[in-house]
Protein backbone atom coordinates (compact mmCIF):
# COMPACT_ATOMS: atom_id res chain seq x y z
CA UNK A 1 0.00 0.00 0.00
CA UNK A 2 1.13 3.38 -1.37
CA UNK A 3 0.50 5.89 1.15
CA UNK A 4 -0.09 9.66 -0.67
CA UNK A 5 -1.73 12.95 0.47
CA UNK A 6 -3.08 15.26 -2.38
CA UNK A 7 -3.73 18.95 -2.52
CA UNK A 8 -4.56 21.13 -5.56
CA UNK A 9 -3.56 24.78 -6.23
CA UNK A 10 -5.60 27.52 -7.21
CA UNK A 11 -4.04 27.60 -10.88
CA UNK A 12 -5.37 24.04 -11.37
CA UNK A 13 -1.53 22.44 -10.48
CA UNK A 14 -2.44 18.49 -8.85
CA UNK A 15 0.07 17.76 -6.71
CA UNK A 16 0.63 14.42 -4.60
CA UNK A 17 2.92 14.11 -1.93
CA UNK A 18 4.12 10.60 -0.80
CA UNK A 19 6.23 10.17 2.68
CA UNK A 20 8.87 7.86 2.66
CA UNK A 21 11.29 8.08 5.90
CA UNK A 22 13.95 5.37 4.65
CA UNK A 23 16.00 7.59 1.99
CA UNK A 24 17.96 10.59 2.12
CA UNK A 25 17.22 11.11 -1.76
CA UNK A 26 13.84 12.46 -2.80
CA UNK A 27 12.18 12.39 -6.25
CA UNK A 28 9.76 15.52 -8.02
CA UNK A 29 8.01 14.22 -10.73
CA UNK A 30 5.99 16.14 -13.12
CA UNK A 31 3.19 14.36 -15.56
CA UNK A 32 2.51 16.57 -18.38
CA UNK A 33 -1.36 15.52 -19.71
CA UNK A 34 0.49 15.52 -23.32
CA UNK A 35 1.75 12.92 -25.98
CA UNK A 36 2.19 12.03 -29.33
CA UNK A 37 -2.14 11.93 -29.82
CA UNK A 38 -1.67 15.46 -28.89
CA UNK A 39 -0.44 16.37 -32.28
CA UNK A 40 -1.59 17.25 -35.75
CA UNK A 41 -0.74 14.81 -38.16
CA UNK A 42 0.91 17.61 -40.24
CA UNK A 43 3.02 18.80 -37.66
CA UNK A 44 3.93 15.39 -35.89
CA UNK A 45 6.74 14.67 -33.19
CA UNK A 46 6.66 18.04 -31.21
CA UNK A 47 5.79 16.73 -27.79
CA UNK A 48 8.96 14.25 -28.05
CA UNK A 49 10.89 17.49 -29.29
CA UNK A 50 9.90 19.34 -26.18
CA UNK A 51 11.07 16.50 -24.23
CA UNK A 52 14.31 17.73 -25.44
CA UNK A 53 13.95 21.79 -25.33
CA UNK A 54 12.56 21.47 -21.78
CA UNK A 55 16.22 21.07 -21.06
CA UNK A 56 17.28 23.66 -23.20
CA UNK A 57 17.25 26.28 -20.20
CA UNK A 58 14.48 28.50 -18.70
CA UNK A 59 14.79 32.45 -18.41
CA UNK A 60 16.34 32.30 -15.15
CA UNK A 61 18.25 28.71 -15.93
CA UNK A 62 20.51 28.63 -18.85
CA UNK A 63 21.47 25.13 -18.16
CA UNK A 64 18.67 22.76 -16.37
CA UNK A 65 21.19 19.85 -15.95
CA UNK A 66 24.07 21.58 -14.42
CA UNK A 67 21.82 23.35 -11.83
CA UNK A 68 20.84 19.97 -10.48
CA UNK A 69 23.92 18.01 -10.83
CA UNK A 70 25.69 20.74 -8.71
CA UNK A 71 22.46 19.64 -5.66
CA UNK A 72 23.70 16.59 -6.10
CA UNK A 73 20.79 15.55 -8.12
CA UNK A 74 20.20 14.11 -11.98
CA UNK A 75 16.96 14.22 -14.46
CA UNK A 76 15.75 12.63 -17.33
CA UNK A 77 12.27 12.36 -19.02
CA UNK A 78 10.52 10.18 -21.64
CA UNK A 79 7.61 10.53 -23.64
CA UNK A 80 5.14 8.54 -25.05
CA UNK A 81 1.66 8.72 -27.29
CA UNK A 82 -0.11 9.52 -24.17
CA UNK A 83 1.86 11.48 -21.83
CA UNK A 84 5.45 13.49 -21.48
CA UNK A 85 6.98 12.76 -18.09
CA UNK A 86 9.77 14.53 -16.20
CA UNK A 87 11.64 13.64 -13.25
CA UNK A 88 14.51 14.62 -10.40
CA UNK A 89 16.23 12.51 -8.40
CA UNK A 90 18.01 14.32 -5.59
CA UNK A 91 19.46 14.59 -2.02
CA UNK A 92 15.88 15.64 -0.10
CA UNK A 93 17.87 18.41 1.78
CA UNK A 94 17.57 20.34 -1.93
CA UNK A 95 14.07 20.11 -2.67
CA UNK A 96 13.76 24.08 -3.33
CA UNK A 97 16.41 23.71 -6.27
CA UNK A 98 14.19 20.91 -7.96
CA UNK A 99 10.90 22.80 -7.35
CA UNK A 100 12.90 26.30 -8.35
CA UNK A 101 13.82 24.16 -11.88
CA UNK A 102 10.54 22.72 -12.37
CA UNK A 103 8.69 25.71 -11.81
CA UNK A 104 10.73 27.71 -13.94
CA UNK A 105 10.70 25.81 -17.31
CA UNK A 106 6.87 25.51 -16.79
CA UNK A 107 6.59 28.87 -16.32
CA UNK A 108 9.24 30.50 -18.85
CA UNK A 109 10.63 28.07 -20.79
CA UNK A 110 13.40 30.11 -22.84
CA UNK A 111 12.45 30.23 -26.57
CA UNK A 112 15.94 30.65 -28.15
CA UNK A 113 16.37 29.85 -32.10
CA UNK A 114 19.82 28.11 -30.53
CA UNK A 115 17.51 25.71 -28.27
CA UNK A 116 15.55 25.17 -31.06
CA UNK A 117 18.36 24.85 -33.56
CA UNK A 118 20.44 22.38 -31.11
CA UNK A 119 17.35 20.38 -30.09
CA UNK A 120 16.17 20.01 -33.54
CA UNK A 121 19.23 18.42 -34.75
CA UNK A 122 19.17 16.06 -31.61
CA UNK A 123 15.58 14.85 -32.55
CA UNK A 124 16.88 14.57 -36.09
CA UNK A 125 19.82 12.72 -35.32
CA UNK A 126 17.72 10.30 -32.71
CA UNK A 127 15.25 9.44 -35.48
CA UNK A 128 17.74 8.51 -37.86
CA UNK A 129 20.19 6.44 -35.48
CA UNK A 130 17.35 4.90 -33.82
CA UNK A 131 14.18 4.21 -36.21
CA UNK A 132 15.84 4.39 -40.35
CA UNK A 133 19.74 3.23 -39.43
CA UNK A 134 19.30 0.62 -37.23
CA UNK A 135 18.00 -3.23 -37.94
CA UNK A 136 14.01 -3.63 -37.05
CA UNK A 137 13.87 0.04 -36.06
CA UNK A 138 11.55 1.28 -38.20
CA UNK A 139 8.46 -1.09 -36.67
CA UNK A 140 6.66 1.22 -35.38
CA UNK A 141 6.60 3.80 -38.17
CA UNK A 142 5.26 1.24 -40.09
CA UNK A 143 3.39 -1.26 -37.82
CA UNK A 144 0.94 2.06 -36.12
CA UNK A 145 -0.34 3.24 -40.22
CA UNK A 146 -1.53 -0.45 -40.52
CA UNK A 147 -3.32 -0.88 -37.48
CA UNK A 148 -4.67 2.54 -36.96
CA UNK A 149 -6.34 4.26 -39.62
CA UNK A 150 -8.04 7.12 -37.79
CA UNK A 151 -6.55 7.44 -34.78
CA UNK A 152 -3.39 9.14 -33.86
CA UNK A 153 -1.93 6.23 -32.48
CA UNK A 154 -1.13 5.77 -36.13
CA UNK A 155 2.20 7.61 -36.06
CA UNK A 156 4.80 7.04 -33.48
CA UNK A 157 6.02 9.25 -30.48
CA UNK A 158 9.32 10.45 -32.57
CA UNK A 159 6.84 11.59 -35.73
CA UNK A 160 5.61 10.02 -38.69
CA UNK A 161 8.73 12.02 -40.86
CA UNK A 162 11.70 13.93 -40.11
CA UNK A 163 10.30 16.76 -42.30
CA UNK A 164 8.02 17.40 -39.85
CA UNK A 165 10.65 18.31 -37.20
CA UNK A 166 12.99 20.19 -39.68
CA UNK A 167 10.46 22.37 -40.65
CA UNK A 168 8.90 23.17 -37.32
CA UNK A 169 8.73 26.84 -36.69
CA UNK A 170 9.12 28.85 -33.56
CA UNK A 171 5.81 30.32 -33.17
CA UNK A 172 4.37 26.74 -33.63
CA UNK A 173 6.31 26.02 -30.77
CA UNK A 174 5.21 28.53 -28.77
CA UNK A 175 1.87 27.59 -29.18
CA UNK A 176 2.28 24.25 -28.37
CA UNK A 177 4.20 25.38 -25.33
CA UNK A 178 1.60 27.38 -24.44
CA UNK A 179 -1.56 25.19 -24.33
CA UNK A 180 -0.23 21.88 -23.20
CA UNK A 181 2.73 23.17 -20.52
CA UNK A 182 0.53 24.28 -17.89
CA UNK A 183 -0.05 24.29 -13.77
CA UNK A 184 -3.86 22.50 -15.11
CA UNK A 185 -2.62 20.10 -17.55
CA UNK A 186 0.38 19.34 -14.90
CA UNK A 187 0.56 16.46 -12.36
CA UNK A 188 2.95 17.03 -9.72
CA UNK A 189 4.42 14.34 -7.10
CA UNK A 190 7.30 15.22 -4.65
CA UNK A 191 8.63 11.97 -2.66
CA UNK A 192 11.09 11.40 0.20
CA UNK A 193 10.98 12.31 4.04
CA UNK A 194 8.95 15.65 4.32
CA UNK A 195 5.98 16.60 5.97
CA UNK A 196 3.17 17.61 4.52
CA UNK A 197 2.49 20.92 5.40
CA UNK A 198 6.85 21.36 4.63
CA UNK A 199 5.67 20.40 0.67
CA UNK A 200 2.42 22.53 0.77
CA UNK A 201 4.68 25.70 1.49
CA UNK A 202 7.43 25.08 -0.98
CA UNK A 203 5.28 23.85 -3.59
CA UNK A 204 3.02 27.02 -3.33
CA UNK A 205 6.02 28.95 -3.31
CA UNK A 206 7.55 27.79 -6.33
CA UNK A 207 4.49 27.21 -8.12
CA UNK A 208 1.17 29.55 -6.94
CA UNK A 209 2.27 32.46 -8.59
CA UNK A 210 2.01 30.89 -12.14
CA UNK A 211 -1.27 32.34 -14.31
CA UNK A 212 -3.73 29.71 -14.34
CA UNK A 213 -4.70 28.52 -18.24
CA UNK A 214 -7.63 26.12 -18.22
CA UNK A 215 -6.88 22.77 -19.32
CA UNK A 216 -6.58 21.89 -22.81
CA UNK A 217 -9.59 19.90 -24.43
CA UNK A 218 -9.20 16.89 -26.09
CA UNK A 219 -11.26 15.11 -28.71
CA UNK A 220 -9.59 12.38 -30.54
CA UNK A 221 -10.46 10.74 -33.81
CA UNK A 222 -12.18 7.67 -32.77
CA UNK A 223 -10.86 4.56 -34.26
CA UNK A 224 -13.02 2.38 -36.49
CA UNK A 225 -13.47 -1.27 -35.29
CA UNK A 226 -11.44 -3.62 -37.24
CA UNK A 227 -13.41 -5.91 -39.60
CA UNK A 228 -10.72 -7.40 -41.09
CA UNK A 229 -7.19 -8.82 -41.53
CA UNK A 230 -3.82 -6.16 -42.79
CA UNK A 231 -0.89 -7.43 -43.83
CA UNK A 232 2.23 -5.71 -44.66
CA UNK A 233 4.98 -6.95 -46.56
CA UNK A 234 8.71 -5.37 -46.42
CA UNK A 235 12.31 -5.86 -46.92
CA UNK A 236 14.91 -4.60 -44.82
CA UNK A 237 18.52 -5.40 -44.17
CA UNK A 238 18.26 -7.27 -40.96
CA UNK A 239 19.80 -10.30 -39.71
CA UNK A 240 16.80 -12.86 -39.59
CA UNK A 241 12.65 -12.29 -40.65
CA UNK A 242 10.77 -10.96 -38.19
CA UNK A 243 6.59 -10.51 -37.50
CA UNK A 244 4.76 -8.79 -36.29
CA UNK A 245 0.58 -9.65 -35.12
CA UNK A 246 -0.89 -6.48 -33.57
CA UNK A 247 -4.84 -6.90 -32.25
CA UNK A 248 -6.35 -4.32 -30.67
CA UNK A 249 -7.41 -4.50 -27.33
CA UNK A 250 -9.53 -2.31 -24.46
CA UNK A 251 -8.28 1.21 -23.21
CA UNK A 252 -6.21 1.87 -20.36
CA UNK A 253 -8.97 2.52 -17.84
CA UNK A 254 -11.23 -0.64 -18.93
CA UNK A 255 -11.40 -3.97 -17.09
CA UNK A 256 -10.18 -5.54 -20.65
CA UNK A 257 -6.78 -3.77 -20.37
CA UNK A 258 -6.26 -5.86 -16.87
CA UNK A 259 -7.52 -9.31 -18.78
CA UNK A 260 -5.35 -8.53 -21.78
CA UNK A 261 -2.72 -8.41 -19.81
CA UNK A 262 -2.76 -11.48 -18.22
CA UNK A 263 -3.78 -13.02 -21.24
CA UNK A 264 -0.53 -11.65 -22.81
CA UNK A 265 1.29 -13.37 -20.57
CA UNK A 266 -0.11 -16.33 -20.86
CA UNK A 267 0.51 -16.63 -24.49
CA UNK A 268 4.01 -15.19 -24.85
CA UNK A 269 5.55 -13.83 -21.90
CA UNK A 270 7.95 -16.48 -20.69
CA UNK A 271 9.60 -20.14 -22.03
CA UNK A 272 7.02 -21.36 -19.85
CA UNK A 273 4.38 -19.65 -22.30
CA UNK A 274 1.97 -21.61 -25.14
CA UNK A 275 3.72 -19.44 -27.67
CA UNK A 276 6.71 -20.46 -26.90
CA UNK A 277 6.56 -23.96 -26.01
CA UNK A 278 4.82 -25.03 -29.40
CA UNK A 279 6.58 -22.59 -32.00
CA UNK A 280 9.86 -22.50 -30.62
CA UNK A 281 10.46 -25.72 -28.58
CA UNK A 282 8.35 -28.51 -30.27
CA UNK A 283 8.48 -26.91 -33.80
CA UNK A 284 11.44 -25.03 -33.61
CA UNK A 285 10.27 -22.33 -35.90
CA UNK A 286 11.46 -19.27 -34.21
CA UNK A 287 14.82 -18.14 -32.63
CA UNK A 288 12.05 -16.05 -30.50
CA UNK A 289 8.88 -15.06 -29.58
CA UNK A 290 7.19 -13.17 -26.97
CA UNK A 291 3.70 -11.51 -25.94
CA UNK A 292 2.99 -7.92 -24.76
CA UNK A 293 0.29 -5.00 -24.52
CA UNK A 294 1.77 -1.11 -25.56
CA UNK A 295 -0.47 0.32 -22.26
CA UNK A 296 -2.13 2.86 -24.25
CA UNK A 297 -4.45 4.97 -22.47
CA UNK A 298 -6.84 4.42 -25.58
CA UNK A 299 -7.35 1.28 -27.47
CA UNK A 300 -4.36 -0.65 -27.15
CA UNK A 301 -2.56 -3.27 -29.02
CA UNK A 302 -1.47 -6.68 -27.84
CA UNK A 303 1.79 -7.85 -30.01
CA UNK A 304 2.76 -11.52 -31.02
CA UNK A 305 6.31 -10.58 -32.03
CA UNK A 306 9.52 -12.77 -32.69
CA UNK A 307 12.07 -14.01 -35.87
CA UNK A 308 11.70 -16.68 -37.94
CA UNK A 309 14.36 -19.70 -37.48
CA UNK A 310 16.36 -20.17 -41.35
CA UNK A 311 14.81 -21.92 -43.71
CA UNK A 312 10.76 -21.61 -41.92
CA UNK A 313 8.46 -19.43 -44.05
CA UNK A 314 6.34 -17.25 -42.79
CA UNK A 315 3.66 -19.19 -44.23
CA UNK A 316 4.63 -21.77 -42.13
CA UNK A 317 5.04 -19.69 -39.14
CA UNK A 318 1.48 -18.40 -40.02
CA UNK A 319 -0.05 -21.52 -40.26
CA UNK A 320 1.41 -22.78 -37.14
CA UNK A 321 0.72 -19.42 -35.15
CA UNK A 322 -3.02 -19.27 -35.93
CA UNK A 323 -3.29 -23.00 -34.69
CA UNK A 324 -1.73 -22.40 -31.49
CA UNK A 325 -4.02 -19.22 -30.89
CA UNK A 326 -7.18 -21.34 -31.68
CA UNK A 327 -6.33 -24.11 -29.48
CA UNK A 328 -5.69 -21.57 -26.48
CA UNK A 329 -8.90 -20.40 -27.24
CA UNK A 330 -10.59 -23.03 -27.24
CA UNK A 331 -8.92 -24.31 -24.11
CA UNK A 332 -9.41 -22.36 -20.85
CA UNK A 333 -6.56 -21.78 -18.81
CA UNK A 334 -6.08 -23.99 -15.41
CA UNK A 335 -7.14 -22.19 -11.97
CA UNK A 336 -3.69 -23.56 -11.10
CA UNK A 337 -2.12 -21.57 -14.42
CA UNK A 338 -3.85 -18.29 -13.97
CA UNK A 339 -2.62 -18.15 -10.31
CA UNK A 340 0.72 -18.17 -10.69
CA UNK A 341 0.70 -15.87 -13.43
CA UNK A 342 -1.25 -13.88 -11.02
CA UNK A 343 1.26 -14.20 -8.84
CA UNK A 344 4.22 -13.32 -11.10
CA UNK A 345 2.04 -9.78 -11.95
CA UNK A 346 2.39 -9.11 -8.45
CA UNK A 347 5.46 -9.79 -7.25
CA UNK A 348 6.70 -7.73 -10.43
CA UNK A 349 4.89 -4.66 -9.25
CA UNK A 350 6.07 -4.95 -5.49
CA UNK A 351 9.72 -5.32 -6.96
CA UNK A 352 9.22 -2.13 -8.97
CA UNK A 353 7.54 -0.36 -5.88
CA UNK A 354 10.39 -0.97 -3.99
CA UNK A 355 12.09 2.14 -6.10
CA UNK A 356 11.27 5.87 -4.90
CA UNK A 357 10.93 7.20 -8.29
CA UNK A 358 8.50 4.30 -9.82
CA UNK A 359 6.50 4.99 -6.77
CA UNK A 360 6.38 8.85 -7.76
CA UNK A 361 5.44 7.87 -11.08
CA UNK A 362 3.27 5.27 -10.45
CA UNK A 363 1.27 8.00 -8.37
CA UNK A 364 1.18 10.85 -11.13
CA UNK A 365 0.18 8.02 -13.58
CA UNK A 366 -2.56 6.74 -11.76
CA UNK A 367 -3.88 10.39 -10.89
CA UNK A 368 -4.52 11.56 -14.54
CA UNK A 369 -5.78 7.99 -14.70
CA UNK A 370 -8.75 9.11 -12.46
CA UNK A 371 -7.29 8.57 -8.97
CA UNK A 372 -3.48 8.20 -7.55
CA UNK A 373 -5.53 6.00 -5.13
CA UNK A 374 -5.74 3.45 -8.19
CA UNK A 375 -1.92 2.02 -8.01
CA UNK A 376 -3.23 0.52 -4.63
CA UNK A 377 -6.43 -1.47 -6.13
CA UNK A 378 -4.78 -2.78 -9.31
CA UNK A 379 -3.68 -5.63 -7.50
CA UNK A 380 -7.53 -6.47 -6.96
CA UNK A 381 -8.59 -5.70 -10.03
CA UNK A 382 -5.56 -8.63 -11.32
CA UNK A 383 -7.04 -10.89 -8.47
CA UNK A 384 -10.57 -11.06 -9.68
CA UNK A 385 -10.31 -12.12 -13.04
CA UNK A 386 -11.59 -15.01 -13.40
CA UNK A 387 -10.66 -18.38 -16.03
CA UNK A 388 -14.07 -17.84 -17.60
CA UNK A 389 -13.32 -14.11 -18.10
CA UNK A 390 -9.70 -14.74 -19.39
CA UNK A 391 -11.32 -16.84 -21.99
CA UNK A 392 -13.90 -15.24 -23.25
CA UNK A 393 -11.62 -12.22 -24.22
CA UNK A 394 -9.03 -14.26 -25.84
CA UNK A 395 -11.54 -15.09 -28.50
CA UNK A 396 -12.43 -11.60 -28.21
CA UNK A 397 -9.07 -10.82 -29.00
CA UNK A 398 -7.34 -13.43 -30.78
CA UNK A 399 -9.86 -13.05 -33.97
CA UNK A 400 -8.35 -12.85 -37.21
CA UNK A 401 -10.37 -9.98 -38.44
CA UNK A 402 -8.75 -7.88 -35.77
CA UNK A 403 -5.45 -8.33 -36.60
CA UNK A 404 -3.05 -6.43 -38.15
CA UNK A 405 0.11 -8.54 -39.74
CA UNK A 406 3.84 -6.81 -40.19
CA UNK A 407 6.57 -8.81 -41.84
CA UNK A 408 10.03 -7.65 -42.24
CA UNK A 409 11.67 -10.22 -44.50
CA UNK A 410 15.88 -9.76 -44.52
CA UNK A 411 16.84 -8.77 -47.65
CA UNK A 412 19.51 -11.58 -49.40
CA UNK A 413 23.59 -10.84 -49.08
CA UNK A 414 22.11 -8.24 -46.42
Amino acid sequence: MIQFERFELDNGLKVIFHKDVSTPMAVVNVLYDVGARDESEEQTGFAHLFEHLMFGGSVNIPEFDSALQMAGGESNAFTSNDITNYYDVFPANNLDTALWLESDRMFSLAFTDKSLEVQRQVVIEEFKQRYLNQPYGDVWLLLRPLAYKKHPYKWATIGKEISHIENAKMEDIRSFFQRFYCPSNAIVCVAGNFELDYVKEKISYWFASIPSVKKPFRILPVEPIQSEFRELTVERKVPADAFYYAFKMSERKSEGYYVTDILSDAIGREKSSQLYITLKKEKQLVSEISAYITGSLDEGLLIISGKLNDGVSFERLDEALWDCLETIKNVELSELELDRLKIKIRTAKEFQEQGLLNRAMNLCFFELLGDANGVNEEQQIYQSISTKILHEFANEVLRKENCSLLKIKAEKNA
